[in-house]
């Protein structure tokens, strides 16, 4: 058998399921579980531990409806419908495509387009142009705060904005996404290719140009995650796609979520200020601190999304000390923890290597991330109903009058 740990064996299935072999043939034919033939002269086949899972909690959720609602809301099953994003067997996809074969061969406009719309082949650059608004230059402030501002002021001016029907947000959702590319560089796009723009301002050079837009595309959308489903809240309630992205950039700052990422590219200048990267991380888990930037519950076998940003810098840095450095905090973090470099982790390492402005990775996540709160947006406008889920009280029982 392989050692892969997105599969598994009929026997362990069958005992995580509590089932028979028959029965588990039975949910394979029915397409419940996944199952594939192993390599070499066995016979043998292996099923997916994430559909076995998958059943395994709703069969538990059958017998315990509360302890259900409760877990779905933490790494749990699936609440909503969506066609945008599949994570599966360790690889992310969207609209079905590998996602890290996007970040190698398409832009960020076809990457949006693709979410949008269903095709590669929107050219938004021809139909789009910027609301007449000043972009906040004060750099004191944060990105999130400077988008903030940027975001209100072109929702008032821009007055296709409540046509909420799927093709207009595609072209609003363009407009947003130019207009954060703006705020993060200072300067209008000069055309779709918003890495270009970022790279101007940043003073990146060629070689750096397909991280970075691999970057953008590899944050694009993960699912519903916590800005994701609050960007779809906020848009079932028929709110237009700026408030949509200013609830998910709310959402994103926090310091579970993309904010994680600012903690990282502290501790990375932290711990290269000190002789001894393993010394470091060690003293760390002495003090009760975390390791930043190190294991996804989605990823068993590590964030692709991380090696691809990673890969790509070795490619076009392969002398960078910076990433050399980087990539010993990884290996060294992975004798300690037993765990691999998460998107956040990488979005810090290629903001050492490319020397990019304090706050970067942050700015990379919410740029990138803007695709996939439109695209959830398209969607829940196109459902035409509020999320609204009920919640169980636990508090103090209501006084009964006599």
């Amino acid at each position: 058998m392989s050692a892969d740990s997105s599969w598994m064996s009929a026997a362990d299935a069958c005992r995580a399921l509590r089932i028979s072999p028959p029965t588990l043939y039975a949910y394979v034919s029915r397409g419940f579980v996944r199952s594939e033939a192993t390599r070499g002269a066995s016979r043998q086949r292996r099923y997916s531990r994430d559909d076995v899972e998958r059943l395994r909690r709703r069969k538990e959720g059958r017998r315990d409806p509360d302890a259900t609602a409760a877990e779905t809301l933490r790494w749990g099953l699936p609440v909503l419908e969506s066609s945008l994003t599949l994570i599966a067997d360790n690889r992310l996809y969207y609209r079905g495509h590998d996602a890290v074969d996007l970040a190698r061969t398409r832009s960020i406009a076809g990457v949006a387009s693709l979410i949008w719309t269903g095709t590669f082949e929107h050219r938004f650059a021809d139909r789009v142009r910027l609301p007449p608004v000043a972009v906040p230059a004060d750099r004191r402030l944060p990105f999130p705060a400077r988008a903030q501002r940027a975001l209100a002021a072109a929702a008032a001016h821009d007055h296709t904005a409540s046509d909420l029907r799927a093709a207009s947000v595609a072209l609003t959702g363009w407009r947003i996404l130019s207009l954060l590319t703006a705020v993060a560089a200072g300067a209008p796009p000069a055309g779709p290719a918003l890495e270009q723009t970022l790279s101007r301002a940043w003073r990146v050079d060629r070689r750096g140009l397909a991280a970075l837009r691999a970057a953008l595309v590899l944050c694009a959308d993960h699912e519903l995650n916590v800005s994701s489903f609050t960007a779809r809240c906020v848009a079932s309630a028929g709110s237009n796609p700026y408030a949509v992205v200013s609830a998910g950039l709310d959402a994103l700052e926090g310091t579970r979520h993309g904010g994680i990422s600012l903690r990282v590219e502290s501790m990375l200048a932290a711990i290269r200020r000190v002789p001894s990267v393993r010394a470091s991380l060690a003293d760390r888990l002495r003090r009760g601190e975390t390791i930043d930037g190190f294991g996804h519950p989605l990823y068993r076998d590590g964030d692709p999304r991380a090696a691809a940003v990673l890969d790509l810098l070795r490619d076009a840095y392969p002398r960078s000390p910076e990433l050399a450095f980087a990539r010993e905090v990884a290996d060294r973090a992975a004798a300690l923890i037993r765990e691999r470099p998460t998107i956040d982790f990488a979005l810090a390492a290629l903001g050492r290597v490319l020397r990019l402005p304090p706050g970067t990775p942050l700015v990379l996540f919410a740029i990138g991330r803007t695709i996939g709160w439109v695209g959830h947006a398209i969607e829940q406008y196109a459902t035409g109903q509020i999320i609204r889920p009920r919640a169980k009280y636990v508090g103090m029982a209501p006084e009964v009058q006599a």
